[in-house]
């Protein structure tokens, strides 16, 4: 009644998280094609390049925005509970100037210290990507002002949208505008043996001049669908509203002083910042010890490396020493699979954090109960039986998707990490709708606290065992597991705690556990037999769609998915029906 009386386009948990969730999936395959089309295209080289990029540009996103999204999606969804109408308006005007001044100020300081960055890691020819990414944090940080707004209202349909603008414009002008630098750099050697104003004595060494240029022409991509993805958020805000009436905004109660408003976010916003920021700071970790210890032993013990690998490694890679870049970018090739896991669960923790944050303010435990039970069971639905398949099927889905000759030393070394990072990624994912509910409740400085621990229980084990040759980028893969299985298991204790609500720990982890395990098994024994009657890519997909119809009727035999999951999707009530009759829920 609430949504038509005020004209407000809310979602339920669910809901929004089918919202956001449909839109991820959208953006992530976007994401993916891009991120599949440079692999082919520049190898594992290029790749790294890229993914070192991002590894400086994630902590200075997370320091720019600090938490100021999540505490104005907080701050807005409980004025909202209680009818503080203008309070709601403030939180918008307090916003802006922090954001535009935050992301003047990170932009910068990534032009600058991009320098010094890639001498850090030795990929000097990393710098050209970087500066083309720095606009997208200024960009990304007015997108913050109005996604977090929407999304404490749960209005999760402006932040979508800015996404697929985001990642259409990343894939159609990233990818055009790095194939078009290609090509004028091969017809310019072909015509000259000049590139970019370099001699190049091979095809081989003009290659190298190309590749760093044409990954940053393909960033370039991502940093025009931040700009448009801002200006369709700013377009919708001022012609669309927020929904909130004259009349709410004439009964409504006194706003707070802008100065206690500012006050406010900022207590909430730095320690969600903090943690963020931390765990931002965990993947440069992950990228700078990965080529600063892959490159050390390059320079002490190189046998001992490419012993483990045989041929697998290129020559041209090794003679330019480039080494730790390629394994980097292998390892970058497992991630992107890996990353579609962590961004469906990072839409729970968006979503959740609306609708918690109304139950634990209007102090109904047993809706808390119900919400927070109903975000663990869908996290772990996804996490479980997708790391699982991921570790079972890794050279399968790999090569699925990364094909041609160009890339078979790539995908050979990336699915040997992809098995590992399977486990790693159930953890990765579960921990962030768990640190999202426990800011929801307001304990933001419990996700500060277990991050700053788990980096650094990351940073010794990545330290030690990245050194080591036999194991090398696998150790990135093992601290993650060290580090986020650490934080999930402390979060949900913090959280049990502090609700004083013990939730039904069989329907949330242990069914979904047994159906992941009966879901991997039968990816398993699915890709051998498909895989003697028809080709690999052919197999694997249909190695794939059998373990989902054996996941979901394994599911629905351990009654693992409840009625009031059900009744929050659209179309519940048929569903629910649907089932009751069969007696699959209860």
């Amino acid at each position: 009644m609430a949504g038509k009386k005020t004209g407000r386009k809310s979602q339920s948990f669910l809901k929004g998280a089918m919202v956001l969730g449909s839109s991820m999936i959208i953006v992530k395959l976007m994401g993916m094609i891009y991120k599949i089309l440079l692999s082919n295209q520049y190898g594992g080289v290029g790749t790294g390049l890229f993914n070192s990029a991002y590894a400086l540009y994630n902590p200075l996103f997370m320091l720019s925005t600090a938490g100021f999204p999540i505490a104005i999606s907080r701050m807005v969804s409980e004025s909202i509970t209680k009818k503080r109408y203008k309070d709601v308006k403030q939180i918008h005007r307090v916003s802006v100037p922090i954001f535009v001044i935050a992301g003047c100020l990170c932009f910068l300081v990534m032009v600058l210290g991009g320098f010094l960055y890639v001498k850090i890691i030795h990929a000097d020819n990393a710098i050209f990507a970087v500066l083309c990414l720095s606009p997208t944090i200024f960009f990304g940080c007015l997108m913050s002002i109005y996604r977090g707004y929407f999304e404490g209202m749960r209005n999760m349909v402006p932040t979508a949208i800015s996404e697929i603008i985001e990642a259409t414009c990343k894939l159609f002008l990233g990818f055009t505008a790095s194939f078009l630098v290609t090509k004028y750099g091969m017809s310019r050697y072909e015509a000259t043996g000049y590139v970019f104003g370099t001699k190049c004595a091979n095809m081989t060494e003009a290659e190298t001049v190309i590749i760093p240029i044409a990954i940053g022409a393909a960033i370039t991509g991502i940093s025009l669908g931040s700009l448009f993805g801002f200006l369709f958020l700013f377009i919708r805000y001022k012609r669309g509203g927020d929904g909130i009436t004259r009349e709410e905004i004439l009964h409504s109660p006194p706003p707070q002083k802008p100065s206690r408003t500012l006050r406010i976010m900022v207590r909430t916003a730095i320690p969600i910042g903090l943690g963020s920021i931390i765990m931002s700071l965990a993947d440069m970790v992950d990228s700078t010890l990965v080529n600063i210890r892959i490159n050390n032993i390059m320079q002490n013990d190189p046998e001992s490396l490419l012993n483990v690998y045989g041929s697998l490694i290129p020559d041209y890679v090794y003679e330019t020493g480039s080494t730790h870049t390629f394994l980097y970018g292998c390892y970058g090739i497992a991630l992107t699979l890996m990353m579609l896991v962590t961004a469906v669960t990072q839409v729970f923790g968006t979503t959740a954090l609306p609708s918690v944050t109304a139950a634990w303010t209007s102090g109904n435990k047993e809706q808390l109960k119900k919400s927070m039970e109903t975000v663990m069971r869908v996290t772990t639905l996804v996490t479980i039986p997708s790391g699982i398949g991921m570790s079972v099927l890794a050279e399968p889905l790999l090569s699925l998707i990364y094909h041609g000759s160009s890339v078979a030393d790539e995908v050979e070394i990336g699915s040997r990490v992809l098995t590992i990072m399977g486990i790693s990624v159930i953890f990765i994912a579960t921990s962030t709708p768990l640190c999202s509910m426990l800011q929801a409740i307001g304990r933001m400085d419990v996700p500060l606290k277990l991050f700053a621990a788990g980096m650094l229980i990351k940073i010794v084990v990545n330290y030690v065992l990245v050194g080591i040759p036999a194991i090398n980028i696998q150790g990135a893969n093992i601290g993650s597991i060290v580090c986020y299985g650490f934080v999930t298991v402390a979060a949900l204790f913090v959280l049990c705690r502090e609700t004083g609500i013990v939730p039904d720990f069989v329907s949330i982890f242990v069914k979904p556990l047994i159906a992941g395990i009966i879901c991997g098994a039968a990816a398993y024994f699915s890709e051998i037999l498909f895989d003697f009657i028809f080709r690999q890519r052919i197999a694997t997909i249909l190695a794939v769609a059998a373990a989902v119809i054996v996941y979901v009727i394994a599911l629905l035999m351990l009654k693992a998915i409840k009625r009031e999951d059900i009744l929050q999707m659209p179309k519940g009530n048929k569903i629910v029906k649907l089932l009751e009759k069969r007696r699959l829920i209860r």
